[in-house]
């Protein structure tokens, strides 16, 4: 290498300019030894000048060479025939490239078959000679002359895999600055030998590039759910709301239902909607006081309401699930709130995962990230709760909302929140609210001038909605790209 590159710059020296092709040509060596020793030679800073330069020229395949030696498949198909001709199935097995060359010869109307002879199809020659242009073009395209050859006829080759176009960078070297002929090696490294001799101080060093970035450390990648949720944890925090403890996954019938007046009849606390426990089965230990008050409430009705007239039954209020929204957690910090022995207003939020026996499609999956805000004082009405909901989600950087009413068991009224979806192109359900109920809120022992306004949403569709993603699995699940989780940017919710 080293000798070639003293050779390079010899070269330079007299020609001003010289061509990494060309020079390896005239030296018979490989391209790639040459450019080799053009980067070598780049590195000591100045002493040459580099332009990369690209071409494309075409190049024969081995099927193509085997052509140019032996004639084209059609031209060898026709000098196999003789002149009373032959039976097509002996010709069609005469070679490999047979079936080839007898359409090739056909289009170009060399040969005919004759369906009625003797012995089966025959065929035989439609003209005396021919001219192999194939060969022809062939010839000249291997010594770079394409001189009367077409673009048609290239095209052609190419789809028969004859030529294959290939691309070719060489380099124009020029002199440098700090151009010379004669170019010592630069050290990498101070040894203690160069110390002991003192043949440091003649030896030329190569210098430290302190701008260089070092390999990057390998560490783990926060997903786009994680990001979006600490914006939501962030806007909570800043509206003045606390979080509340979301640690039970697992909760009772009686807290994530029947506390907040959802009839033990209803289809949501069916098998097909609800993870229901195998062990442990059951739960125990509840505030009997409150639990009496919520089965009157249920059965014979009061604070206004006549209640759902059934018979209350304390083994499905026992039984335990995989909680279904987060409400349940709510639920548990009303009542405590209650306990005080004065009401004080208050702003609570959560942000965990709940689970619910859902058929899988684009935007539902049998568990997500459930967000819920609540909010209690005195005084509180639809029109507060409808405010709130824009202002919240204003700092999300989505201002189109539309608001449905709905039914829940425990708000009334309520209402259902729909975001309108760039990517898929629609409005998207994206949360539901409401007032809770009297029946949910006097049996805990809140004040009849205390209202709680409550909304709740999933982590996930406002996550597909900020980063455009149409299909839920492309975000949760094991379809997810984990390239996806590398390459997405911070989530910038505007405020």
């Amino acid at each position: 290498m080293a000798e070639l590159s003293e050779t390079l710059l010899i070269e330079l020296d007299q020609a001003g300019t010289v061509d990494s092709t060309q020079l390896a040509e005239k030296l018979g060596v490989n391209h790639q030894t040459v450019v080799g020793a053009i980067k070598s030679l780049q590195s000591l800073f100045n002493v040459i000048k580099v332009e990369e330069k690209q071409s494309k020229r075409w190049q024969l395949t081995d099927e193509g060479n085997s052509i140019l030696q032996n004639g084209s498949h059609e031209a060898v198909l026709f000098q196999s025939i003789p002149q009373e001709g032959i039976p097509q199935a002996k010709l069609m097995a005469s070679g490999p490239n047979a079936k080839v060359g007898f359409s090739k010869a056909m289009s170009a109307g060399w040969i005919a078959v004759d369906k009625k002879a003797e012995g089966g199809p025959k065929v035989i020659k439609k003209v005396e000679s021919i001219e192999d242009v194939v060969q022809q073009c062939l010839e000249k395209i291997s010594k770079l002359d394409l001189s009367g050859v077409t673009d048609a006829q290239k095209n052609e080759y190419k789809k028969r895999k004859l030529i294959v176009e290939v691309k070719e960078v060489s380099y124009s070297v020029s002199k440098g600055e700090n151009f010379t002929t004669s170019v010592s090696k630069q050290q990498v490294d101070l040894t203690p030998e160069m110390i002991s001799s003192g043949s440091w101080r003649t030896a030329q060093f190569k210098p430290f590039n302190f701008n260089t970035l070092g390999v990057p450390a390998t560490t783990g990648h926060l997903h786009p759910l994680l990001k979006v949720r600490e914006q939501f944890r962030q806007i909570f925090l800043e509206m003045g709301f606390s979080e509340m403890p979301t640690n039970n996954y697992v909760e009772s019938s009686f807290w994530n239902f029947d506390a907040l007046f959802q009839p033990q009849q209803h289809p949501a606390r069916d098998e097909h909607d609800t993870f229901f426990m195998a062990e442990p089965a059951t739960a125990s230990a509840f505030p009997m006081d409150f639990l009496e008050k919520v089965k009157d409430v249920h059965s014979k009705g009061g604070y206004g309401s006549q209640g759902y007239r059934y018979d209350w039954k304390m083994e499905e209020a026992e039984k335990n699930i995989l909680r279904t929204h987060t409400t349940a957690v709510s639920t548990r910090m009303l009542y405590k709130l209650a306990q005080e022995k004065e009401f004080r207003p208050v702003k609570y939020f959560s942000i965990d995962r709940v689970f619910r026996n859902e058929n899988l499609d684009a935007t539902h999956l049998a568990e997500f990230q459930q967000i819920e805000g609540v909010v209690a004082d005195r005084g509180l009405t639809l029109g507060d709760l409808m405010g709130v909901i824009n202002q919240f989600f204003q700092r999300l950087g989505m201002t189109k909302l539309r608001f449905k009413p709905a039914y829940n068991p425990y708000t009334e009224p309520s209402m259902e929140i729909f975001g309108y979806h760039d990517g898929l192109g629609k409005w998207v359900e994206i949360g539901n609210s409401g007032v809770f109920r009297p029946e949910m809120l006097r049996p805990m022992g809140l004040p009849e001038d205390v209202s709680v306004i409550a909304w709740g949403l999933s982590l996930e569709r406002p996550t597909m909605i900020k980063y455009k993603v149409s299909n839920i699995r492309d975000l949760v699940g094991p379809k997810v790209n984990l390239k996806m989780v590398y390459e997405n940017p911070l989530c910038r919710l505007e405020k």
